[in-house]
Parts: structure tokens; C-alpha cells; sequence
């Protein structure tokens, strides 16, 4: 029986809703400090695979709205089909019955696991922080030529929690040049840090079927493979992104997947990677690998280049996680290209990858993709560029990458100005999404419509992604503050439980594991909130 199966625990995707408010549906809802918020569907703005990135007028359609259908509680052993890489059906669920766990970014393939309960509803306690007081975790860097001190963790910086040998692991990396091996109960080092040459400042990805593996990427241009089964973790294997044909960066930000032995990345250099891992063990039982590029595509199109004009037109990095459901692959770029990829050649061994779909937002795009298990996709945008494009398809969207017409279900306009809009990874829960944007915004969306809801707001700014866990909302924001909210009906405005303020700014997203609920700060530690046991 496994781990989730021992707890108790139920893990249900989120309901299915099939409708779609398509045609002509332009609703101012109310004004606020960020601008307009309106609720489009059916933008017109045609930009698929094959098709052209011009923004095409507002247009009608079919405005019937399909009846929804909700997923039924159950306990029973999910079984994922195994003719696609990721079922879809798994959304919500834990990325492995191997290892127990917060594994990545968001917590599976789909970007829609936040952990286990049960969530403190009253103020927790501060059990621990690492390092220890006085000693933060701290490096210099140097960003456009400005060198810098840096502490802590920050964006995106959700740590790795899961159970290994009776333990339980956090793993993450810091700005003090370390990826860090934590034990979850005490804050004190299962094995020493292993240390890279600049800020490890990307998200880790454990391996998901069992092996004692850690995929990280550092700002010292390379993502590696670091096994953690002995005394000291051991790099086995590493890729520099610092490559002659790169088209902005050479960092690693985004948290890697494995998929049927294969890991699969997008580097700031603008490359989306494919790599066979040939995972094994030596005679001795340590674990090796032998990694073989299968595949190296762009993340960008001359078409986009041409599009963003005089305005940075190499700034297309990948730095958003990658997604994936069925056989495809969403990625969404510095550039604001959406692309899907089909992937399914690392199942079946047969063929290459191939773009499926394309569709330019305009604005650079820092939020992974959300497919959920209709089909639809969640996109969000930063407004950095703020051009015309970014402007006119707004910047929290549902994308229906079937229809390739007109591909906008809806979107909302939360412009406000340079430096708005949303660094978040929605969540999507029952027929309710729940994001926020960068000035502090944090809205409830009806899922099929784009209807706000409700909408609250935190004191501070916002780049960590909301956490949603036993009808708690965790959200953080740049003040050092945690907020709980009570989400149990995700249709009302939800009322604020507890805040726990920390050191430093939040720019990492919490991570919730057995209750317990683990961040880090830009003031230079980890910290464990939850109740005494």
C-alpha cells in the first residue's frame, strides 16, 4: 500500500468542467489600482501552430456553455494510463507512489500538487530556520555588471520535501553557492551541502522513481545531476548553458522533470533539453548515470524575434518550469511564446519531437503553464515589455490549444504599469482558479467563465506562487509575511486565519508537507512553521 494510501490521504484532481464561454463577452467588472479588469473571451487572436503572430480583432462565437461534471472523492489507488507520458487524469495528484513527496516545482508534471495537511488553521510556531541564527546563507554576484550581495532564497525557491529511509529531506538550492540536504523534523544537515561556483538559484527536482538523484541548476551555468546515497552528494553529471548559439542567458532557474528515464528542461540560453538518463547502480549499490542528449529545440521562432521588435528581441529565455500532460510539453518564454511540444517519442521511441502549438502573449512569461485535466491551459504574464500584443491579450488567461482559431477561452486585464501583472502559478481548484498578481492581488476566478469572483490583497508585493492544501490558502508576500486563508468554499471571499511575518522578502513559494510548511526568505534562511508535536 503506499504512502498516500497509508495516510489516508485523498488526492483528487480538480473537477472537470467542460464548458467554455466562447464569442464576444467584454465585461468590465470593476476598476482598482492595477486598471481595468475585464473578463474576454474569444480574443480573435489567432497565433498557432502554422499561423502568424498578428493580433486579430475581437471576434463572436458559440456562446453556449457545456453543463459541468465534478470528479467523485475516492479513495481507491489511482492507476495512470500508460499510453501518454502524463496522464491527465493525475492532475492535482502526487508526482510519484515511489517516493512520497513534494518532488518539484508545484509537485508533479502538471504543476498542481502543494502537499499534504493537516494545514495549521491557528498561528503556527517558527519549529525551525537553517542555518542557525547569525549565520544566513549568503554569496556575491554580479546582475547586468553590478556585483552583489544575495541571501537566502528567492524566486522561485520552492524547497524538495519527501521521505527517504524513515526521514524526512528537504532539499533546496541558496544563494550561498550550496543545494542543501536538510532533515525536515530537526532543520539540521542530513549530509553535507554540495556546493556549486555562483548562486544555486533555481528550483531542484528529486528524482521520482526512487533514485537517490537531485536535478539542480545553479548561476553558474550548469544544471547537474548530484546523487545524495552516501556520505557527501556526488555530482555525476552536468551541462553547461553557456553555449556559442544562445540567446540571452546561461542560467537554470526552471525545475527540471523526469519522464520515463528522460529529464527535460528549458535553459535561460533558450534551448528546451531532452536528455536519456540511462539511470542504474554500480556493483557497489551507489547510483549512476549515463546521460545522452536526445533532443535540443528552440524555445523561440524567427517569427517571434521579428514580433518583439527592437525591444530586447533576444530575451526569449526559458525560465518558467516546463509542463506536461498527455505527450505534450508547455513551455512559455521571457518572450511571451506559449508552445506545446509533443514529447512522445521519449515513450515510445519512435519518431522526433515535434511543435503542436504556438500562441504569443506578447510579455515575458516567468509562471509555468497549467494544464488541467480538460485540456485547458493556465497562462499568466508579467507587463514588462507592455506592448501592444501584451496589452491587448491581457495577462491571467485560459488557453484552449484545440482550437487553433481562436485559441483565448478568456483572459483578464490586470495591467497597472511596468512591473505588474503576475510571476504566479495559478491553482485550479474544483471550478475555481485562484491567482495573484505581482502588486499584491490575489483573485478567485470561475473557471469556465473568467468571472472575478472575489478579490483580497496582501500589503506587500507578490512573486511566490499560492499554496493551497485542506481548504487553507498559504500565500506570501514581499514583506516576509505568510498568510493563511480559509479557501474551504473557494466561491466567497475567503476570510485571513493567521500571518506569521519572517525575516526578509518572499519571493520563494511555501511548500506544505505533513502540515508542516517550509519557505525560504531573501533575509537568508529556510524556516519551518507549524504546531508543536
Amino acid at each position: 500500500m503506499s504512502y498516500f494510501a497509508r495516510r489516508g490521504a485523498v488526492f483528487v484532481g480538480a473537477v472537470a468542467i467542460v464548458g467554455v464561454l466562447a464569442g464576444l463577452v467584454h465585461e468590465v467588472v470593476g476598476g482598482n489600482d492595477e486598471g481595468s479588469t475585464s473578463v474576454v473571451a474569444g480574443t480573435g487572436a489567432t497565433d498557432t501552430a502554422g499561423g502568424t503572430d498578428s493580433a486579430a480583432p475581437i471576434a463572436g462565437g458559440d456562446t453556449s456553455v457545456a453543463p459541468e461534471s465534478t470528479a467523485a472523492p475516492t479513495t481507491a489507488a489511482f492507476v495512470p494510463r500508460t499510453d501518454v507520458l502524463v496522464d491527465p487524469a493525475s492532475f492535482g495528484r502526487p508526482y510519484s507512489a515511489e517516493v512520497p513527496g513534494v518532488l518539484t516545482f508545484r509537485g508533479n508534471p502538471t504543476r498542481s500538487f502543494y502537499g499534504t495537511g493537516p494545514v495549521p488553521r491557528t498561528v503556527p510556531q517558527e519549529l525551525w530556520q537553517y542555518p542557525g541564527k547569525g549565520n544566513p546563507m549568503c554569496g556575491e554576484s554580479s546582475e547586468y555588471g553590478n556585483v552583489r550581495t544575495w541571501c537566502g532564497t528567492g524566486w522561485t525557491g520552492q524547497p524538495a520535501v519527501f521521505e527517504r529511509d524513515g526521514r524526512t529531506w528537504v532539499v533546496f538550492g541558496a544563494y550561498d553557492y550550496k543545494i542543501h540536504f536538510v532533515d525536515g523534523v530537526t532543520g539540521e544537515d542530513i549530509i553535507p551541502p554540495f556546493a556549486t561556483d555562483d548562486l544555486a538559484k533555481g528550483n531542484v527536482t528529486i528524482d521520482p522513481d526512487g533514485y537517490p538523484l537531485v536535478y539542480a541548476g545553479s548561476r553558474d551555468n550548469y544544471l547537474r545531476i548530484i546523487a545524495f546515497d552516501g556520505a557527501e552528494p556526488r555530482e555525476l553529471w552536468k551541462i553547461n548553458g553557456r553555449t556559442d548559439d544562445r540567446m540571452h542567458n546561461d542560467d537554470w532557474d526552471a525545475a527540471p522533470l523526469v519522464l520515463n528515464d528522460h529529464l527535460i528542461e528549458g535553459g535561460e540560453n533558450s534551448w528546451f533539453h531532452g536528455i536519456r538518463l540511462n539511470r542504474g547502480y554500480a556493483a557497489d549499490g551507489t547510483v549512476t548515470v549515463d546521460p545522452k542528449l536526445v533532443f535540443r529545440v528552440p524555445g523561440w521562432d524567427q517569427q517571434l524575434i521579428a514580433d518583439l521588435g527592437a525591444k530586447d528581441p533576444k530575451r526569449v529565455s526559458l525560465e518558467a518550469s516546463v509542463s506536461v500532460s498527455g505527450d505534450t510539453a508547455w513551455l512559455n518564454s521571457s518572450g511571451g511564446l506559449l508552445q506545446g511540444w509533443d514529447i512522445s517519442s521519449l515513450r515510445t521511441g519512435v519518431g522526433e519531437v515535434n511543435r503542436t502549438f504556438r500562441f504569443w502573449t506578447g510579455d515575458d512569461s516567468d509562471a509555468s503553464v497549467v494544464p488541467d485535466d480538460q485540456g485547458y491551459l493556465f497562462v499568466g504574464t508579467e507587463v514588462d515589455r507592455n506592448n501592444s500584443r501584451a496589452q491587448e491579450v491581457g495577462q491571467l488567461l485560459k488557453i484552449d490549444p484545440r482550437n487553433e482559431a481562436d485559441p483565448v477561452v478568456w483572459s483578464i486585464d490586470v495591467n497597472n504599469g511596468v512591473d505588474s501583472g503576475t510571476w504566479a502559478t495559478p491553482i485550479v481548484t474544483g471550478d475555481v482558479v485562484i491567482w495573484n498578481t505581482k502588486p499584491g492581488k490575489v483573485y478567485g476566478i470561475d473557471r469556465t467563465t473568467g468571472e472575478i469572483l472575489w478579490k483580497t490583497e496582501v500589503a506587500a508585493p507578490v512573486l511566490s506562487s499560492p499554496v493551497l492544501v485542506d481548504g487553507v490558502l498559504i500565500q506570501a508576500d514581499g514583506s516576509g509575511t505568510v498568510h493563511a486563508f480559509d479557501v474551504s468554499n473557494p466561491r466567497v471571499l475567503p476570510t485571513e486565519l493567521w500571518q506569521v511575518t519572517l525575516e526578509g522578502n518572499i519571493e520563494s513559494t511555501p511548500v506544505v508537507w505533513n502540515g508542516r510548511i517550509y519557505v525560504g526568505t531573501r533575509g537568508g534562511f529556510i524556516h519551518c512553521l507549524g504546531l508543536p508535536s
